[in-house]
């Protein structure tokens, strides 16, 4: 047990720096948006307390949950998650991806102002820059409205990424939700994502952007994925 002991805290601690990276890229306001990570071979999260400022979060204030979000107690070794808290209002939402997305390590939501934008209209960000090639593998797609409290914002991002290379997806009327292999990986495609959201607005501005062809992206994607960096 103490093995998974250290491997919460250790969670806890990149969790809770990951949050910082949300400020630093102007990602988020206020209390709003979080990070989560699996925890691996349990069925166990890890994800942002509701309602705390990130200037006031610590890696022991983040709360554990099982992969249906009900906070966990704990063992004979000590808490897991401060009884007081409760987790991000998000959490059915996260752990709704874990459960069904087994190969899903971290999942972030944002409502970062360009990305939530496109949200806002319901509109997908075309795949008209290399970098959304390489990145995303074609379009950011827009999953359906829906409200939280249940699974129904999981079961939508679950059904709109399965049909897409996309990590990201703008959920209706809502904002950015984004996955990745773990929690950091998930940090960066929501940075991406509020990134390319952000110039391909202002190239409408400009103009009609020029699309890239599919079989081109298709190649962006794959070296970027399997080659680059390697």
């Amino acid at each position: 047990m103490s093995a998974l002991l250290d491997t919460i805290a250790k969670i806890r601690r990149e969790v809770c720096a990951l949050h910082a990276e949300l400020t630093r890229y102007e990602l988020v306001v206020w209390t709003a948006g979080n990070v989560s990570a699996r925890v691996p071979g349990h069925d166990l999260m890890i994800i942002k307390p509701s309602g705390v400022s990130y200037d006031g979060l610590t890696p022991e204030l983040m709360v554990v949950t099982d992969l249906h979000g009900v906070p966990v107690a704990g063992d004979g070794d000590g808490e897991w998650s401060n009884p007081d808290l409760s987790p991000s209002s998000d959490t059915a939402a996260h752990a709704y991806v874990y459960r069904n997305m087994p190969d899903v390590g971290g999942v972030v939501h944002t409502h970062s102002t360009y990305a939530t934008a496109w949200a806002a209209r319901g509109e997908p960000i075309p795949c008209v820059l290399t970098m959304m090639g390489d990145e995303f593998g074609g379009t950011i797609p827009v999953g359906p409205f829906a409200l939280i409290g249940d699974d129904s914002i999981g079961r939508g991002i679950v059904e709109t990424l399965r049909a897409s290379h996309s990590p990201a997806v703008l959920m209706q009327n809502h904002g950015p939700f984004t996955i990745g292999k773990d929690a950091r990986s998930a940090v960066k495609a929501a940075v991406m994502c509020e990134e390319v959201a952000r110039t391909v607005h202002i190239s409408r501005q400009l103009g009609e952007p020029l699309p890239i062809d599919a079989g081109q992206i298709e190649s962006l994607y794959s070296r970027y994925q399997n080659v680059y960096g390697r």
